[in-house]
Order: C-alpha cells, then sequence, then structure tokens
C-alpha cells in the first residue's frame, strides 16, 4: 500500500494541520452555540491563526463541559441530523453525540483507514463481536468501515459464544472486531467443541476497549495468552465516541497510528509542556472534518505515551502507546500513586488468579482504599496475590474472594457495551 504525503512528510503534515485548524476554528465560531461563547474573548485572535503554537494558546474542552452544555456542542440544526449516538459514560454520566451524513460518511472513511492500517484489504471477511445497538458508536463504525473498504462484514454481536464458531466455520471471516478479553472464552469454547481452531480462516484480531500491550510496548500477559493458543495477529486500537476518529496499529506493532486527516492530536504532560518521543501524557485532540458536533482542543484524560520516531512500516505519523490510566481515576494509597491499570496488569500475569474486578471506595478519613473481588486457584492464592502486588506496586489491597460467575455477572453486565473491570465508588465518582 502506498503511503500519503501526511504520512510520510512532517512539513506536508503540519501544513495540513494548519489549515484544518484554521478552517476548523473559523467553523465553531459560525455554527457551535456553545464555541460562540467558549471563544469569544479570542474571536478576531482566534481566526487570525498563523502557526499551530497559536492554536495551542485556544483553550481546552472538558468532559465536564459536554455533560453541563451537551446540546450547545451541537453546529446544526436538528434536521440534518442523520444518527445519535452516546458516550459509555466511563468517567461521568453519558453524553449525547449527534452525527450529520456527512460526520457518517468520515466516520466510514476513518475506520476503512484503520483497515487499511492494519493490513486488511477488500478481500478480507469482518466478524464484528461487539454491539452495534445500544447507542455504540463503535459498533456502527466498525461496521461502515468495512462497506467503506469494500470487505464483508458478519454481525455476530458479543458474547454467544456458540453463533461465533458457527459463524466462523460456515462464513470463514479472516478478521475478527473484538474485546480482547473475550478472546480466551472463545478460544475455550472452541476447543470444548473440538475445534482445531488453528485450521480456522482467522488470521488477525482488532482488539477494542483493553490494551494488548504494556507500556514498552510489548505484547502484555493477555496478548500472549491469546497467541499462545491460537496463531493470530493481534492489533491495537484506541479511539472514543468524542474523537469521531481510531488510531490503529500496524504490523510492526510500535503504538497506533494518528490518522493526520482526521485529527490534530497534542500530548501535554502535567506541566502543560508537550511531551517528547517516549514520554507519556495526557491526550488533547481535535476532530478535524466533523460538522454535527466539532471539538476543540479535547481533553481526553487518557494518558499515553508518545512516539515520534519513524515507524518500520515507513510513516512517520506520531503514535500513541496503550493507555496506562485515566487522569480521573489516578489512586492515592497509602503513600503511593498509581493507576488502577497498573494494578489489572500486575493480576494478569498470576497464574492463580482465575477473574476479578477492582473497586476504589473512599474510607472514613476520605482517603482511596482499593478492594479486589477476586477468584483464586490453589492454596494460599490469596497471599501470594497480596505478597505480589506488594512487591511490584507497594499496593496491599483488601481481598473479598468470590467464584468465577459472580465476578463475570459485574464484568459482563447485559446493560453495559463492555466489560468492566475498575468500579470508581469513591464519594462523588458514579461510575467505574
Amino acid at each position: 500500500m502506498s503511503l500519503s504525503p501526511l504520512d510520510t512528510s512532517a512539513m506536508a503534515r503540519e501544513n495540513y494541520w494548519l489549515k484544518s485548524l484554521q478552517e476548523h476554528v473559523a467553523y465553531v465560531l459560525d455554527q457551535s452555540p456553545f464555541y460562540k461563547e467558549h471563544l469569544k474573548w479570542a474571536g478576531a485572535e482566534a481566526l487570525a491563526m498563523r502557526s499551530l503554537n497559536d492554536f495551542r494558546a485556544l483553550p481546552f474542552t472538558e468532559k465536564d463541559d459536554l455533560a453541563r452544555d451537551n446540546e450547545a456542542f451541537l453546529a446544526v440544526p436538528m434536521r440534518d441530523v442523520r444518527d445519535i449516538v452516546t458516550t459509555s459514560g466511563t468517567l461521568g454520566n453519558p453524553v449525547s453525540y449527534y452525527l450529520t451524513a456527512h460526520d457518517l460518511h468520515r466516520l466510514a472513511q476513518n475506520e476503512a483507514g484503520s483497515y487499511r492500517i492494519a493490513g486488511c484489504t477488500a478481500d478480507d471477511t469482518f466478524q464484528l463481536l461487539t454491539t452495534i445497538d445500544k447507542r455504540f458508536m463503535a459498533g456502527l463504525a466498525y461496521f461502515l468501515g468495512v462497506q467503506e473498504l469494500g470487505g464483508r462484514i458478519i454481525r455476530s454481536g458479543p458474547g454467544a459464544l456458540q453463533m461465533q464458531w458457527e459463524s466462523i466455520l460456515k462464513f470463514k471471516p479472516t478478521v475478527l472486531i473484538a474485546v480482547p478479553s473475550f478472546i480466551p472464552r472463545l478460544i475455550r469454547h472452541g476447543k470444548e467443541l473440538g475445534i482445531d481452531i488453528n485450521a480456522t480462516s482467522v488470521k488477525r484480531i482488532m482488539c477494542i476497549g483493553e490494551p494488548v500491550r504494556d507500556a514498552q510496548l510489548v505484547p502484555n500477559t493477555l496478548a500472549q495468552r491469546i497467541t499462545g493458543e491460537w496463531n493470530v495477529s493481534l492489533y491495537s486500537t484506541y479511539a472514543s465516541t468524542e474523537m469521531a476518529t481510531a488510531f490503529t496499529e500496524c504490523s510492526a506493532g510500535t503504538g497506533v497510528h494518528i490518522q493526520p486527516e482526521r485529527v490534530y492530536v497534542e500530548v501535554l504532560k502535567e506541566n502543560g509542556e508537550h511531551a517528547a518521543n517516549g514520554e507519556a501524557g495526557e491526550v488533547v485532540a481535535t476532530p478535524l472534518g466533523v460538522q454535527g458536533m466539532p471539538l476543540l482542543r479535547y481533553r481526553t484524560g487518557d494518558i499515553c505515551h508518545w512516539h515520534t520516531e519513524t515507524c518500520a512500516c515507513g510513516r512517520n505519523t506520531p503514535r500513541l502507546g496503550p493507555v496506562v490510566g485515566r487522569r480521573q481515576q489516578l489512586l492515592k494509597f497509602r503513600g503511593t500513586s498509581l493507576y488502577p491499570n497498573a494494578i489489572i496488569d500486575e493480576l494478569n500475569t498470576l497464574h492463580e488468579v482465575v477473574a476479578f474486578v477492582v473497586e476504589v471506595h473512599s474510607d472514613e478519613l476520605g482517603l482511596d482504599e482499593v478492594l479486589l473481588r477476586i477468584a483464586l486457584r490453589g492454596e494460599d492464592a490469596a497471599t501470594k496475590v497480596k505478597d505480589h502486588l506488594a512487591s511490584k506496586l507497594r499496593v496491599s489491597p483488601r481481598i473479598i474472594l468470590a467464584d468465577k460467575a459472580e465476578i463475570d455477572r459485574l464484568k459482563f453486565d447485559d446493560n453495559e457495551r463492555k466489560p468492566r473491570v475498575f468500579f470508581d465508588k469513591r464519594e462523588g465518582r458514579t461510575v467505574g
């Protein structure tokens, strides 16, 4: 596949971004009730933007802004809206997001671009193991992207292990789109049915919602578990409803590639400086070409590493590492600061751990208290888990033993669109 100048030329990319951002700022000042007010102080100055540094001087858009003034972000008449979705509500109340026909076409182009980065072509058949209903933008994006690519798609949805294998054997998909923690269950069920999983048509799995690499971009325990049993290639992805854009890994596995024609990304450290190559910071995104609900310097809350060296695939576009945590989920636990993902990653390495969820509560002093609901195997397993976490992370959470069925009921709630492993029950927090 030939690469565009935006993938290989930093100068072409920066010129494109500057022109696109100038048009974007002019559009939101003219059409968006929220930004007309939010940027009122900087109207003429914002329109006179001459460099990317000028753009970086504009204010952020926060998640709280979207929750508080949701409909004020709508930049078109409601009669022009063709699809309505909501965010998952991971870090707050779900927010409505409105798409025009133009936005749906952009969404299709975006996802088709993601598939191409992962090496997919019109010759591929995709099996979608996630919901396309429940006001879920991602499922819709995956579907539209396959249509734009020219491939075929089987909408099997989440769960339904028997049907997944029936579809794989009958329709011979080459690519699965799935939450990676579901794949070990799929493997186990296939083996119980006597299926030689390595003789099936599946070659790639596009992994959504959960990391399959660690911060060093090495396959994590979950990825190793999957590929140790199934000869498939795993591809990381990163996306959110608000960004209306997907970032996807190529076969080199060195982070998820930005699609420069779809989004302008900044990665900012705590002091507000831009992260250098290899440094971590908060992802701040400005989706380009969005008509219905355009956003400006949107703070995602996601902490990722920033990679700018040229990839082995030939692209020199910046890339993001996996989400190491979310700004609002930072735990301060008995003198140690860490993100829940650090605990989750360590638990996934332990043979004694069958299933788990992590909860954080506020104690009587208002301090963070970490609790594990966990299913274990083997004698002294709880002691081994505590000792491991104390050694690796200097934390010793409270453990409540549970059976796997109870844990699965918490993780795979029918009312949720993806599995939940972390539940934030601190004072003032209502969701996980």
